[in-house]
């Protein structure tokens, strides 16, 4: 079934579908009362994320885009994941969205030769803390974190993936 999820850089075009697939989430599943305006790297994804060693993906199923993925160049060889989102439908192994949008990611900071990605995420996201260890991540303190993390007033835990 994955076959049909495509993996593709960011392109202005994918920015409304970007928002409505993130927002959604955030509000309603989560109950994060955070709105577009206050997440200003939606607004300008090539100038926050596709720069440096960073980038901006999104999934798309029949041309409509069901998952997000940036990764920020923080300086120093490190990065910070962000905006990993997948629409409710598309989650789980039927569609493998995570995975592919991660694959492609780690793929990406290899070639970039990053030495460390960092994410922060927040208590309620058990499934993600679940696919990050699964993956790799170990958590981390944020005392641990580099000062240049952009740190999120939602989060609460956070992890690193050394290269």
């Amino acid at each position: 079934m994955s076959h049909s999820v495509l993996i593709e850089r960011f392109c202005a075009d994918d920015q409304r579908g970007v928002v409505e697939v993130i927002l959604p989430i955030q509000n309603h599943e989560f109950g994060i009362a955070i709105t577009e305006a206050q997440q200003p790297d939606l607004h300008d994804i090539p100038q926050f994320y596709q720069c440096g060693t960073g980038d901006f993906w999104v999934a798309r199923y029949e041309g409509k885009v069901v998952g997000t993925l940036g990764l920020k160049d923080i300086g120093n060889a490190q990065t910070a994941l962000r905006k990993m989102f997948v629409s409710a439908p598309f989650r789980g192994r039927e569609y493998g969205v995570a995975a592919l949008l991660l694959n492609t990611l780690l793929h990406h900071a290899q070639t970039k030769n990053v030495k460390d990605i960092f994410l922060g995420t927040t208590d309620k996201f058990l499934a993600a803390h679940r696919f990050y260890e699964k993956n790799g991540f170990k958590e981390v303190r944020v005392p641990d974190l580099p000062s240049a993390f952009p740190l999120m007033a939602v989060d609460s835990k956070f992890y690193r993936l050394t290269f």
